[in-house]
């Protein structure tokens, strides 16, 4: 199951490209953003092979402590070690290599929900400083989530111990696991908080209004995913020069001044921490059980709020994303398998996870939102130099390499409609869209502008996308291509 590293997105599993080898693809790289006083370490391209400090061991394993789903299980550090140590050892401070854990905790009784990020720790070794216990509430359900620097991570019950079992942990299908992304208990976490939405005992808050006239884009969003969309998680941990590692709390950071913040590429990363800040969007927050006073982003916080608020199109995951695939094949029940640990319906045939249809979704829906937020990413600082020199151009990128990945040319029978010029690193520097450069709002470039904000008759319609009742008739509002299109029925 050898994948394509993509930062921020997850890799391939079905083609694999050594660093450079295409025109548009991503260059190897190690990303370092300043977190404060911390350096954040994003992680590398990377490619299969006997561990070296550039080719390290890209398949781990992650042994789950006892009773993963109670206070003292989250408090136990994860253990982290090769699946086959021919190919060289794991570590869990190579940020080519780290895994990452998050749990979250439900309380149905009050409708509060909280995060706790288990640590990860080299097999055989101690933590910098222990972790905290967590307070779970009496009878509240707890999930956990995991995400993975590398490629295959496999999920392995602590010695003379049934702790996958006992945390009803998903890594796949039998034989066939999802390569990055695993699961324990989610199912039941998103019964429980589905349920609760329901009855407005836990009440998500609105994506909000972004700064482009849009909806702020959620997990679900066709301007935000890519070919694996939703997978990996928004844990970060502090790493000591010695390699051992700690929690990212404030008491830890304190004590641990030298240590730097080792975080998982993940989607829900790229919108929590780039994309909605550049749009004038907030993600959604909890309480953090580790670190007493602060709130945290958490994965089951995106997709529960995606859940509740994300319009049509809705990206679900499609059968030909490369994680749900068995091998070079669709599997719908693994692509099920999958949807259920996100919070996604499942598809009752091939037909709702239709490959063709994503992609065709991507083109409609997804480019021209990339488009449309140019002068607002172009601004922002890229997640990944080695991809993009901002966020717009790293955006542009990702779009170009996922409607490759997910063979929506072959699909649709038309090329990418965004296409990237690259520097002789092979970073991407400008974009064009259908043809045409894309307008930034610091170049000359055709492309089209924020939409407007209209008004009828004392009616806002933000965006000028929407409906509003005027004298009597309901007038639709569309805008595209610098044009505001109103068509008005008169009401039954």
């Amino acid at each position: 199951m050898r994948k394509r590293r993509i930062p921020f997105d997850r890799p391939l599993r079905r083609r694999r490209f050594g660093p450079l080898a295409i025109i548009g693809g991503v260059v190897a790289l190690a990303v370092i953003l300043l977190a404060g006083a911390a350096i954040v370490l994003w992680p590398r391209l990377i490619t299969h092979a006997a561990g070296t400090a550039q080719q390290p061991n890209a398949d781990c394993t992650l042994i789950v402590p006892p009773n993963p789903l109670t206070a003292r299980g989250l408090a136990t550090p994860y253990q982290l070690v090769a699946t086959d140590p021919n190919n060289g050892p794991c570590n869990e401070a190579n940020p080519a290599q780290s895994a990452f854990v998050q749990a979250s905790v439900f309380d149905f009784d009050t409708g509060q929900i909280s995060v706790y990020n288990p640590l990860v720790i080299d097999q055989g070794t101690k933590p910098a400083i222990n972790p905290v216990v967590p307070t779970i509430p009496r009878g509240a359900v707890v999930a956990i989530w995991f995400g993975f620097n590398g490629n295959n991570l496999t999920l392995q019950s602590a010695p003379n111990t049934n702790s996958l079992r006992d945390g009803r942990c998903v890594n796949g299908l039998p034989g066939s696991i999802f390569g990055q992304f695993a699961y324990c208990n989610a199912s039941l976490f998103f019964a429980e908080t589905n349920q609760a939405i329901t009855w407005n005992h836990l009440k998500p808050p609105a994506l909000g209004l972004a700064q482009d006239g849009k909806t702020c884009p959620s997990t679900r969003d066709f301007g935000l995913v890519d070919q694996d969309q939703s997978d990996n998680v928004t844990t970060a941990y502090l790493v000591m020069p010695n390699g051992q590692t700690a929690q990212l709390t404030a008491a830890n950071q304190n004590r641990l001044p030298n240590a730097q913040v080792l975080t998982n590429g993940s989607d829900n990363g790229l919108l929590d921490k780039f994309v909605d800040p550049a749009l004038g969007c907030t993600p959604w927050m909890a309480p953090d059980l580790a670190n007493p006073g602060h709130m945290t982003t958490a994965l089951p916080l995106n997709e529960m709020q995606a859940m509740a608020f994300q319009k049509a199109p809705i990206a679900l995951i499609p059968l030909n994303d490369p994680m749900a695939m068995d091998g070079n094949n669709f599997n719908l029940n693994k692509t099920n398998a999958y949807r259920a640990g996100v919070d996604q319906p499942p598809a009752r045939s091939n037909g709702q996870a239709d490959p063709k249809a994503y992609c065709q979704n991507l083109v409609n829906t997804g480019a021209p939102r990339i488009v449309l937020d140019a002068p607002l990413t172009v601004k922002m600082t890229t997640p990944d130099p080695g991809t993009g020199d901002t966020l717009f151009t790293f955006l542009a990128q990702r779009f170009v390499n996922s409607y490759m990945i997910l063979n929506c040319q072959q699909l649709l029978g038309q090329p990418s409609p965004i296409a990237t010029a690259q520097d002789a690193n092979g970073a991407a520097i400008s974009a064009t869209f259908n043809g045409q450069p894309i307008n930034t709002g610091t170049n000359p470039g055709p492309g089209p502008a924020p939409a407007p904000n209209c008004t009828m008759n004392g009616q806002q319609v933000n965006g000028c996308s929407g409906s509003a009742n005027v004298n009597g008739q309901t007038c639709t509002f569309n805008f595209a291509n610098n044009t505001v299109t109103i068509q008005c029925k008169p009401q039954n």
